[in-house]
């Protein structure tokens, strides 16, 4: 193997890191606000919740598009074999995203008729996090792959764990929606998800640590990983600073800080993400198939690099423009739409 062809896997793995980091992200808040539409039954209140990423979730969605795009240029052996064993949870996800874009559309000018589009807006937030969470566990857990292609069935990705991991996502994604709301909002929308983050808080903690000691029990590779020696003298230091981080995110929660709750939630998704990576890394489909035997031609990661080299920074820079010019709290009756 060619140093082009150590390399080059490597900085695709990184880039399609970042793509499913900012994805769950900056999408993550708003699933969340869609799913504590359940907690606002007044009209009023659920129109400042929806026009508080009124101006932001088009934009969001592209990274998980730049993520699907990079699996399927860059690593298409791994797209190949993901794809199938994923595909049930996969299509629930897209499925649920557009009903939930269409529903943030249709609800303003279906009004005042206008309840079933709130129901599809909170559902298809509820089924797209969760739906995620699935996928996410289906590919921790492991995929069954002989020869390199997919050798399971429809419902290999069930089990309690990637429901588990279903349950954990859509309490993850719904604290960054709570946490949101209480950096951009004011009022009693303000009040009611800052009383909800923190058992919100408590139970993505209770997750974290279920995670953490069952994936280790189910998979003695993980195990390894972080048990052994000198690893567990580095790989220790990750949950201290997620404690840390959720200490933080609880006393800004407590005191009704701003800005302290949210940074925290999205640096715990941070470390959680880091900590999945340890455990897989430099599989892309664990426990078999790695990045580099995962990778396309050269020539073809060389091509993909160029073009991303020149969007993702468009991206960022108008991801950035947005929050700076929709900065600030909204006032209840005020809004984007």
């Amino acid at each position: 193997m060619t140093g082009l062809e150590e390399t080059l896997p490597v900085i695709l793995a990184l880039l399609l890191g970042l793509a499913v980091v900012l994805y769950v992200v900056l999408d993550g808040f708003d699933l969340g606000i869609g799913m504590l539409f359940f907690f606002y039954p007044h009209e009023h209140d659920r129109d400042l919740v929806m026009n508080s990423v009124a101006p932001f979730w088009d934009g969001n969605e592209t990274w998980l598009v730049l993520g699907g795009v990079t699996l399927w240029t860059a690593f298409p052996k791994a797209f190949g074999i993901i794809l199938p064993a994923m595909y049930i949870p996969v299509v629930v996800m897209l499925l649920a995203l557009i009903f939930r874009g269409v529903a943030f559309e249709f609800r303003w000018v279906a009004k005042p008729r206008h309840r079933a589009w709130d129901w599809s807006f909170a559902a298809g937030s509820t089924l797209a996090a969760f739906s995620q969470g699935l996928i996410l566990g289906g590919i921790v857990q492991g995929i069954p792959v002989v020869n390199q292609e997919f050798a399971g069935h429809p419902l290999s990705w069930l089990s309690p764990f990637s429901l588990m991991c279903g349950a954990a996502v859509v309490t993850g994604y719904t604290l960054l929606g709570a946490t949101w709301l209480m950096l951009k909002t004011s009022g009693a929308v303000e009040e009611k998800a800052r009383r909800l983050a923190l058992p919100l808080l408590a139970a993505l903690m209770a997750f974290i640590v279920a995670v953490s000691i069952w994936t280790p029990l189910m998979s003695p590779r993980i195990a390894q990983r972080w048990f052994s020696l000198p690893n567990i003298f580095f790989l220790a230091q990750v949950p201290v600073v997620t404690l840390v981080f959720a200490w933080l995110c609880w006393r800004g929660i407590r005191r009704n800080q701003p800005i302290l709750p949210f940074v925290m939630a999205v640096a715990i998704f941070l470390l959680a993400f880091l900590g999945l990576v340890i455990s897989s890394i430099p599989y892309i489909v664990p426990p078999s198939i790695t990045i580099w035997q995962a990778a396309s031609h050269p020539s073809t990661q060389v091509f993909y690099l160029i073009g991303a080299a020149l969007l993702i920074p468009l991206i960022l820079a108008y991801t950035v423009l947005v929050f700076w010019l929709f900065r600030g709290k909204l006032k209840p009756g005020e809004g984007y739409h």
